[in-house]
């Protein structure tokens, strides 16, 4: 809301301490692009209601003043700003945006967000990019307002865009094998990333073939499994591919340090995989902000067997719908009301490789012929902000068309596609497993 101080998780994102907190999602379509006046037209249709699209990003102070620690980010009105402004066409593709751009900080006096038109990487296609300072909205938010410009889309309401989840909110409910929540400053274990080429942020796209992610969702014995439990089983099988000890745990890195929980005949401690949950209910769905939570599950690094993994990664993002607590509320409150501080405390933990090695996020439009401006939608890629340093973040960008897979890493210049090619082969070996299980299956019948 304007005036408003940021809460705690976008104050967290607004001091971002690996690079500005920028990301996005691109979506690609056959044809040729609309006329850059078209599409600003429709930008002013279709989003003239949303204030939250109207503010810009006010820091509480310059560093190192007290203000800085004390202090904490606003949203300042820019009443009369007109968003076809934040509308331009740039003669680059998504690679190039992600190179200029996602590393740029923002300007003060704008809102900061745009959608560019850019070229596609072949002929007779383009992308529409959104790109945004992450505390500004959430992934949610992104495919709310994308698509209301499809041209089945309609005017966004901007009651509903304000509409901030109150006490009720959904969230992830682990299931039993998750053996529950991890404490909120547990660390786990962390995983060595591969570290080639210059230490800068790297970012990786790759398509998924249709055929081998069917194929991959019925690996699971006795049952289909979801595109997203496909998804972290195959991050999974990436990070035991890195972990020197094939994930069992039995080598030098079994645990970080020497004490309680390491050592001979114990169990290694858990690899973290930190997933973004959506906290609307169904009555906040056009709610425009950022309103997620980071939920930390397990990844099965010690199972050989992709399908173990598979099946490993069932239900582990169940969620139910439920009043936050009073001491949940009392915790981010008393965490709030010393932002700088917080950080100062808690960074050193909660961006550690040993907290949470790798994000895993997944983004996706389900709706059928989706067209702009009559031109068809192919496919949908996500652009993380740059990761904490010594991680990894996987997203998901998915659509009736197919999947991609979005790498970004910051430990090696090499390292995002290296990782985006490992999870093409642990995703090709679920494939396998799949069809197997499919002959057998067929073969009982």
């Amino acid at each position: 809301m304007p005036g408003s101080h940021l809460p705690l998780l976008e104050e967290g994102m607004a001091r971002w301490p690996f690079g500005p907190p920028n990301a996005g999602i691109a979506l690609d379509f056959t044809g040729a692009p609309p006329a850059p006046d078209e599409l600003r037209a429709l930008v002013e249709e279709r989003w003239k209601a949303l204030p939250r699209l109207t503010q810009t990003l006010v820091a509480p102070g310059a560093r190192p003043g007290l203000a800085w620690w004390t202090g904490r980010h606003r949203w300042a009105r820019a009443d009369g700003h007109e968003l076809g402004r934040q509308v331009d066409c740039v003669d680059g593709t998504l690679r190039d945006a992600v190179g200029r751009w996602f590393h740029t900080p923002f300007p003060a006096d704008r809102p900061p967000w745009g959608l560019h038109l850019l070229r596609g990487s072949t002929q007779g296609e383009f992308s529409l990019l959104f790109r945004m300072h992450h505390s500004l909205l959430d992934g949610r938010s992104l495919t709310t307002l994308l698509r209301s410009l499809f041209d089945d889309g309609r005017p966004l309401d901007g009651a509903a865009s304000l509409a901030v989840p109150g006490p009720r909110r959904r969230t992830a409910r682990p299931a039993p094998a998750a053996g529950g929540p991890p404490g909120l400053l547990t660390a786990g274990r962390a995983v060595p990333l591969p570290h080639q080429g210059a230490r800068e942020p790297a970012y990786a796209l790759v398509g998924l073939r249709a055929d081998v992610l069917r194929a991959a969702r019925e690996a699971a014995p006795g049952r289909r499994a979801t595109t997203n439990e496909v998804f972290l089983a195959a991050v999974s099988g990436v990070l035991r591919s890195r972990l020197p000890d094939g994930g069992s745990g039995a080598g030098p890195d079994a645990g970080p340090g020497i004490g309680p929980g390491t050592g001979p005949g114990v169990a290694p401690r858990p690899v973290w995989l930190s997933v973004p949950v959506d906290e609307r209910p169904d009555d906040c769905g056009e709610f425009l902000g950022n309103a997620f939570a980071n939920v930390r599950v397990p990844a099965p690094v010690t199972l050989a067997d992709p399908a173990a993994r598979l099946t490993a990664c069932t239900g582990l993002l169940t969620t139910v719908t439920r009043a936050r607590s009073t001491s949940e509320r009392l915790v981010e409150g008393t965490l709030a009301a010393l932002p700088g501080a917080t950080m100062a405390l808690a960074g050193g933990t909660i961006f550690a490789p040993a907290y949470a090695p790798a994000a895993c996020s997944y983004v996706h439009l389900r709706e059928q012929g989706q067209t702009l401006a009559g031109r068809p939608l192919r496919s949908l890629n996500i652009v993380p902000m740059v990761p904490p340093a010594g991680t990894v973040t996987f997203a998901l960008g998915g659509c009736a068309q197919g999947h991609t897979l979005s790498v970004a890493t910051n430990s090696g210049s090499r390292d995002a596609t290296l990782l985006a090619e490992a999870f093409l082969t642990e995703l090709a070996a679920l494939a396998e497993r799949g069809r197997e299980q499919t002959a057998d299956d067929a073969g009982r019948g």
